[in-house]
């Protein structure tokens, strides 16, 4: 049956196999699957003999957040009050190296995709199911291996001691970001998972408490507060039925704010061991002069070098003089700062930093079921912790950095192209209506546009001259491309 959801899977399918990523999992890596799924004692012995102690810390106040529909659950948290106002963070993080060792058929396909692939109409796991919402998934109420970061944060929101440890953890509630973000601003109750758990909606409250010290202090180091939307299509059983937002929330601040951190002390671990890292890099922004446009085009200045503290500034301005245009100039700046890198750092060697984050040490570690560069860091931390030599050569990393990146960036744009064929099959039936829209995209390839409603992005065919990145028009939808996911747009008046 020929249905919405089918349309657009197929698309994916054939988008991710023209970039040289794979939608399948290749019979070895089944067959690797099949034979865990035999040997539960066997993984668990595994997973207790290497990579150095395993604490038991199954009996504190687990939880995970992530979004309603999620099955592979990466992370857990939890906090506990000290003294003089400091609390204790504790980030577990699956120990995915447990059932897909370097160098296995589950390996091997996972280093070549690199990334799970989330599209509109299906998703694309780096790993196969019956692992990333299973055995290697922090699920509700198992038992399972982990990596923690453990982490003491002043009530200023600094991290002022850190360790790096593997134990077994037990998730005691599934939590979702919507409802738990809802309880949290106070529009609504605490989610079941909460009141049914002793003890974890005080320990949710600290939690957030701390998360608000960690970006309060990021963002008077220059980290910015940009408010990004996208588009997420909204399904009536398969027919696809509109495109909705999905917005930052409280509860996704309290988990990114705590990532951010684990992947930092993640960072300065494998440097006190003398160990080489993969880190995950924003270098100054390619485009600072349209920036310092944009701030002059509103009456206000920055400075001709890149600041990150100075257009931290700037955006808390803007957010608090025109919130309702606010979503348009962070995607603005997002364009113009540029896309992330994975680089590697060597021991001793000044660390590249985080423009947007305004950190210096900043690695991924915290999604392993979901990035082959976590599970690549995972493998190097559980190697430092044991006294081993690192698993990886330097020129291994510089190859997987190079590698990574590439394969971030396919990943990006197959999802980009199936969110565009999903808005183009939703316009489909509006030729010829006109649009408010902000320049996304100027350069000699073409000028991009995003419709304000519904928010996604189009191509200008006429009436582009003179516009830049964050410049406002008003367009007329003239074209859609369902299979090559094209939305051709034309300026009003032209």
């Amino acid at each position: 049956m020929n249905t919405d959801r089918h349309t657009l899977a197929d698309i994916a399918r054939r988008a991710m196999i023209e970039r040289g990523l794979e939608p399948d999992f290749p019979p070895a890596a089944q067959q690797e699957v099949a034979a865990l799924a035999r040997q539960p004692a066997a993984r668990e012995r595994a997973g207790g003999s290497a990579g150095g102690s395993v604490r038991d810390l199954r009996d504190r106040l687990w939880a995970s957040i992530d979004n309603d529909d999620s099955r592979d659950l990466d992370q857990l948290t939890v906090a506990e009050s000290l003294t003089d106002g400091r609390v204790r963070i504790l980030v577990a993080v699956a120990d995915v190296d447990v059932c897909v060792p370097k160098g296995s058929a589950l390996d091997r396909h996972a280093s070549n995709n690199t990334t799970s692939v989330y599209t509109p109409a299906a998703i694309f796991p780096m790993l196969p199911e019956a692992l990333s919402t299973d055995l290697t998934s922090l699920n509700q109420a198992q038992d399972r291996m982990a990596v923690v970061a453990d982490m003491v944060v002043e009530p200023d929101g600094s991290v002022v001691t850190s360790d790096l440890y593997r134990a077994h953890v037990r998730n005691h509630a599934k939590l979702a970001y919507r409802s738990v973000a809802a309880w949290l601003e106070g529009h609504g109750a605490a989610p079941p998972g909460i009141l049914d758990t002793p003890g974890l909606e005080a320990n949710l409250r600290l939690q957030d408490g701390v998360a608000q010290r960690l970006v309060d202090l990021r963002h008077r180091h220059g980290a910015l507060g940009l408010e990004t939307t996208e588009a997420k299509a909204v399904f009536d059983g398969d027919a696809l039925s509109d495109l909705g937002l999905d917005r930052k929330n409280r509860a996704t601040q309290l988990i990114e704010d705590f990532m951010i951190a684990a992947n930092g002390v993640t960072a300065t671990y494998l440097e006190s061991k003398g160990f080489p890292s993969l880190r995950r890099v924003l270098r100054s922004p390619e485009r600072w002069d349209r920036i310092v446009q944009l701030a002059a085009g509103v009456g206000d200045r920055l400075p001709n070098a890149p600041d990150a503290v100075a257009l931290e500034a700037f955006l808390s301005r803007r957010r608090q003089a025109e919130p309702e245009k606010f979503a348009d100039l962070s995607l603005a700046v997002v364009k113009l700062i540029g896309r992330g890198e994975y680089a590697v750092d060597l021991p001793g060697s000044p660390p590249p930093g985080h423009f947007g984050l305004a950190v210096k040490d900043y690695t991924h570690s915290t999604a392993p079921n979901r990035r082959y560069p976590d599970l690549v860091t995972q493998r190097l931390l559980k190697a430092a912790m044991a006294g081993a030599p690192p698993p990886y050569s330097t020129s291994e990393l510089d190859a997987l950095a190079t590698h990574c990146t590439q394969r971030e960036d396919d990943a990006t744009k197959v999802e980009r192209q199936v969110r565009k064929s999903a808005a183009a099959l939703l316009l489909s039936g509006r030729i010829g209506e006109s649009f408010d829209a902000v320049v996304t995209g100027a350069s000699s390839k073409g000028t991009w546009v995003r419709l304000v409603a519904p928010p996604v992005e189009g191509k200008l065919d006429r009436g582009f001259q003179g516009l830049d990145v964050g410049d406002a028009l008003r367009v007329r939808l003239v074209q859609t491309d369902v299979q090559r996911g094209f939305i051709d747009v034309v300026r009003e008046g032209h």
